[in-house]
């Protein structure tokens, strides 16, 4: 089977990668405009491009059986950067797919299409309302893929909640800095609102599982998620205890956070974006039932697993990282920006 993956230099892609070859999967090829620097570089075909070049997109993908689409330009991206990726080029990866006969071809939307909602656990036929160019994005995205489901392609959509473990860095990389070097961290509210999270390799099960059930039943849409997840201040506690120093989860009222994020935002001082701080302080989570009735979808890990076996990693690759450069994906640490001087206080 000839597995073809966008994104393919990515957080998830390369946590799918290993866990298709533990598998016995051999062709493996895929598209990114990062080169793909991983040790299993020998392992796979890998093509430098970008999904929005049609003509880069026809070279690679010929002779794919299934297409795997994680590529996305993030919430830190340009706002056009965001649509011509997420919409524009999912409408490119399609069409050449279709053209050249892909047998499916899984697209990896989120949860952020549900926007900010009144109520939980959402599913997937709740309304679909984006917040900022990313939400209202993944949305345009995802009525690119029903198109193409109408002409009759297995076009399975997965909605996966914010999703962690080896090699993610981003905004988490803040958070397991301070927790390694000794420091209580702040939230934004009570932490008491539930928010779940998503270990990848779970989410790689669920990607498996649209690879190989039948076509009828994975033609579909499916939120994927944790089934295991207390609070915020609990889940991420358990990352503070991991590291020894015995410090704490310190809440702080959302209003005048979120207020201060704000003003730090407009003088480009804030490490979060809109969608990440108007959301931590409220529930967040969505129902996994359809995946796990149609997919048998089974999680392994709960929120407070997932942190730790992403902590662990990044213990354990911390010094390698220093170097690596800061950036709006979730291969690198994210700027702290404010929070720097911040720390100093906790």
């Amino acid at each position: 089977m000839n597995i073809y993956i966008t994104g393919i230099s990515g957080f998830l892609s390369i946590n799918l990668v290993r866990y298709l070859l533990q598998k016995g999967y051999t062709r493996i090829s895929g598209i990114d405009r990062v080169e793909f620097n991983y040790p299993e570089r020998d392992r796979i075909t890998f093509y430098q491009g970008d999904i929005r070049d049609r003509e880069a997109v026809r070279r690679s993908m010929a002779g794919a059986e299934i297409v795997i689409h994680t590529a996305a330009a993030l919430p830190l991206y340009p706002p056009e950067e965001i649509y011509t990726t997420d919409v524009v080029g999912t409408r490119i990866l399609l069409e050449e797919a279709h053209a050249l006969g892909v047998q499916r071809f899984i697209h990896i939307s989120s949860t952020a299409v549900y926007g900010v909602p009144d109520h939980h656990p959402l599913y997937e036929d709740d309304p679909l309302i984006g917040v900022g160019p990313y939400g209202k994005a993944k949305i345009e995205a995802e009525e690119v893929c029903l198109e193409f489901r109408q002409k009759g392609m297995c076009v399975p959509i997965l909605r996966p909640k914010s999703f962690i473990g080896p090699e993610r860095l981003g905004v988490f990389a803040i958070f397991y800095e301070w927790a390694s070097e000794g420091k209580n961290f702040p939230m934004i509210g009570s932490g008491n609102n539930r928010y779940q999270l998503l270990d990848v390799e779970d989410l790689c099960d669920a990607i498996y599982a649209c690879m190989t059930l039948d076509e009828q039943k994975v033609n579909d849409t499916f939120n994927i998620g944790a089934a295991e997840f207390t609070t915020m201040r609990q889940d991420y506690q358990a990352v503070l205890d991991e590291a020894g120093f015995g410090k704490r989860i310190i809440p702080f009222p959302a209003g005048p956070v979120v207020l201060a994020l704000k003003i730090l935002e407009a003088l480009n001082l804030s490490p979060l974006y809109p969608w990440i701080y108007e959301t931590a302080s409220k529930d967040s989570f969505v129902s996994i039932e359809k995946a796990r009735r149609v997919l048998n979808f089974q999680p392994r890990y709960s929120n407070r697993d997932a942190l730790l076996r992403n902590y662990r990693w990044y213990l354990a690759n911390k010094d390698s990282l220093v170097h690596s450069g800061e950036g709006v994906t979730h291969r690198v640490p994210w700027k702290q920006k404010a929070l720097k001087l911040v720390k100093v206080f906790f």
